[in-house]
């Protein structure tokens, strides 16, 4: 409780607010001033008067941020904390695929890089990603669709629009397998299983709905339903339960664990309050780039 409120008091003096990913450990979550996914906790910052924002996630949430609110000081408790998913691509790595497919309009996941996400023409979540294919793109042509393969197939299926998809996937989400399903159906019949996009599709194909975590939760607040499996990281499950009392939550699989995410705690987060460190910075031409890119998404 003193790292609590001393978390608390030094975030006044800052003028800082403390952004928590879904995934957070749950001592994090709780002393956020937002829960929530990334691109929609980056927009939330932006619309206030802090001038720094300590982002508890990975290092592209916070490039994100910055790419955002380019005024305000972005701080990320660890360094360190990366996603594998992102790193699976290069803005290289792009650049020659573009150039396989010249004329292709690139849609990008918002888990990718600032680099990467300057090199695209359009920027997607899990939760606008249908939206985008059927309102944004053009009617016809080539569409590159990076990193993830798996939310390009759940997409695929849900437009008819083929993707040249990257090979990119979720470590974690991947880990989630039928059986696990399978197992947790069995042990709790009756119960709504609910899905990430990003993972694999045998197991989005056993799931009652496929949604976004920030999707899951307003699913979960709008039904009637009391009993979940929930396949998406673990994190989530603290926000779910806290938001819904009376209503029981189950992990599908209970090593869906980010290693990344959980690198974060709260004597980390006091430190970067204290020394404001470690910065996120973008450079100004890709970060300009990056914003163009989320920027016609959020005109959709």
């Amino acid at each position: 409780m003193d790292l609590v409120e001393a978390i608390i008091q030094l975030k006044k003096e800052r003028r800082a607010v403390i952004l928590a990913h879904n995934y957070q450990p749950p001592v994090i979550q709780d002393v956020a001033d937002y829960v929530g996914d990334s691109l929609g906790l980056s927009i939330q910052a932006a619309r206030t008067d802090a001038e720094v924002i300590v982002f508890c996630g990975v290092y592209f949430m916070a490039e994100t941020a910055k790419i955002i609110s380019p005024g305000k000081t972005v701080l990320i408790p660890d360094s360190e904390a990366g996603c594998p998913m992102a790193d699976m691509i290069t803005a290289d790595d792009l650049r020659q695929l573009k150039a396989r497919h010249p004329g292709a309009t690139v849609m990008c996941y918002v888990n990718t890089t600032a680099a990467v996400k300057a090199e695209c023409d359009l920027c997607c979540t899990s939760g606008n990603a249908e939206r985008m294919v059927r309102r944004a793109l053009p009617a016809d042509g080539e569409v590159i669709f990076v990193p993830d393969r798996y939310l390009a197939h759940w997409i695929e299926g849900k437009t008819g629009r083929a993707f040249i998809p990257w090979r990119g996937f979720c470590p974690t989400h991947a880990r989630i397998l039928p059986e696990d399903i399978a197992l947790q159906r069995a042990l709790h019949p009756g119960a709504t299983v609910v899905a990430h996009p990003e993972c694999r599709p045998d197991v989005t194909a056993l799931a009652d709905a496929v949604l976004s975590t920030e999707g899951m939760c307003t699913f979960v607040r709008g039904t009637s339903a009391v009993e979940f499996i929930v396949g998406t990281e673990v994190g989530i499950l603290h926000r779910l339960a806290k938001e819904n009392p009376g209503k029981r939550f189950y992990p599908a699989a209970e090593h869906a664990v980010c290693p990344n995410m959980k690198r974060t705690t709260l004597e980390k987060v006091l430190q970067t309050l204290q020394e404001l460190s470690p910065v996120v910075d973008v450079p100004e031409e890709t970060r300009r780039r990056a914003f163009r890119s989320i920027e016609r998404m959020l005109a959709y």
